[in-house]
């Protein structure tokens, strides 16, 4: 019998890394106990027991290869990634972006799992940490009783940031007198587009920078810190008159077509569903009291009627300081096989938890095959997000995003132009991942 179908690898959290890590494990042969505690325990964001639910935006940021994101679009693509599979299944429109129907998305994620052969799906939640072989990938909507046993192994290094959901209106309560479709400079018009005058904004301004917040849940009794790569719309807002203007209410790169004068802001919806019948508000992640969100939201002129089918909330999110918490190969220090994965590594966004959980399985598959851990090559993105998270300053320590800060330079001479330069990234990604794959030719033997 092969050493790595004596027992069961048991992963802790059925989010897209915990699915992702569940599959890529199975497809190598692996049996799997995947662990999730929905329905019989909610969280504060979810809404469904699917497995890989978004709670967030349902855009999973920019595909080209002029982006950091598009970069590790396809090395996960290369890599056999379940989780893009079934994005690019159920995806919408969304201009650059790859944005998806957050039900067929999550529908395709659950029946994938769910129908494996080698995964063993468990419903009930895990309050104690399981033995080895075992990856957690909780989240960052980790259940208080899980959470305590996590810090106890971890220690110290345990840290929190608030996080925020963003509001859904469907597209029929738009008006479509005071609304557009377009994309930024002209571009195809998957967009619904807000515009508001000055007199229009100052007022929606003082209403949101006035209006009352939500009470945080009985759980969340820790100072407020926010990330500041999703802040909610009102603390942006707090910042100052015209904050929102640089932010997610920017107006550049729009002109009105009829009179030719430029618009003094902006609020951008992005379709939501399949049907496109939904859309949310992008950037408007909030934690206002409901009732609030509508009173100040439908001061908007296009969205004075608005029918919002989900309000904006805020939750907490857990993550470990990685640099000193985890080895290089996400495991706990004087772990072999316990691996952790996804956002709570320190990763920010959908993908980067993605890759996380990617690459907890193929260093769970060396650990029980008995052979060295790989290396991610630091010219791709999951090799820069896995060395930011073992080399980054512990005192200053944020959950990061792919950027192409934090990938090697070029060699050679310095191109200026931004979207010639990642595409050179890209180029260079590519290859070191595709050798990558050619020198670990075991890691990634498929079970038929």
């Amino acid at each position: 019998m092969q050493r790595q179908t004596c027992k069961k690898i048991t992963i802790t959290g059925g989010g897209l890394s915990g699915s992702e890590a569940a599959w890529q494990l199975a497809q190598r042969g692996f049996s799997v106990r995947l662990h999730e505690m929905r329905p019989q325990k909610k969280t504060p964001a979810h809404e469904t027991a699917f497995l890989g639910e978004l709670v967030c935006s349902n855009s999973f940021g920019g595909e080209k290869p002029t982006t950091s994101a598009g970069i590790l679009k396809s090395e996960l693509s290369l890599l056999g990634s379940l989780i893009m599979e079934c994005a690019q299944k159920s995806r919408v429109p969304a201009g650059n972006a790859l944005a998806v129907d957050r039900e067929v998305f999550s529908r395709l994620v659950d029946s994938a799992v769910l129908s494996h052969p080698n995964i063993e799906v468990i419903r009930e939640e895990m309050t104690e940490l399981p033995e080895g072989p075992s990856i957690i990938a909780t989240g960052p909507l980790t259940s208080d009783e899980f959470a305590e046993s996590l810090k106890k192994l971890v220690g110290k290094d345990f840290l929190y940031f608030y996080d925020a959901v963003a509001p859904i209106v469907t597209l029929e309560s738009v008006d479509p007198n005071y609304s557009f479709r377009g994309n930024r400079y002209g571009e195809s018009g998957d967009y619904i587009n807000c515009p508001m005058d000055e007199d229009a904004y100052r007022a929606f301004w003082e209403a949101l920078v006035n209006a009352e917040t939500a009470q945080k849940h009985s759980f969340e009794n820790e100072e407020m810190r926010h990330f500041e790569g999703c802040l909610p719309v009102e603390v942006i807002a707090k910042r100052g008159e015209k904050t929102l203007l640089f932010g997610p209410l920017r107006p550049v790169g729009f002109t009105d077509e009829k009179s030719g004068r430029e618009y003094c802001a902006v609020v951008q919806l992005r379709q939501d569903n399949e049907e496109g019948t939904l859309y949310n508000m992008v950037g408007f992640q909030t934690n206002l009291k409901w009732g609030e969100q509508e009173r100040v939201f439908r001061m908007i002129p296009a969205l004075r009627n608005a029918e919002f089918v989900r309000k904006g909330v805020m939750h907490r999110n857990l993550f470990v300081c990685a640099p000193t918490v985890l080895d290089g190969y996400l495991r706990p220090a004087g772990k072999e096989d316990i691996f952790l994965a996804g956002q709570i590594t320190g990763v920010e966004g959908y993908l980067e938890s993605t890759a996380m959980g990617l690459a907890s399985a193929l260093f769970m598959t060396a650990q029980l095959k008995d052979l060295p851990m790989p290396d991610f090559p630091l010219e791709t993105a999951i090799g820069s997000l896995l060395n930011y998270l073992r080399t980054a300053i512990p005192k200053t320590f944020q959950p990061m995003n792919v950027n192409l800060g934090i990938f090697p330079k070029l060699d050679g001479k310095k191109i200026k132009k931004r979207t010639e330069r990642c595409e050179a990234y890209h180029e260079r990604a590519m290859a070191a991942m595709s050798k990558f794959i050619a020198e670990q030719g075991e890691l990634f033997t498929v079970d038929k």
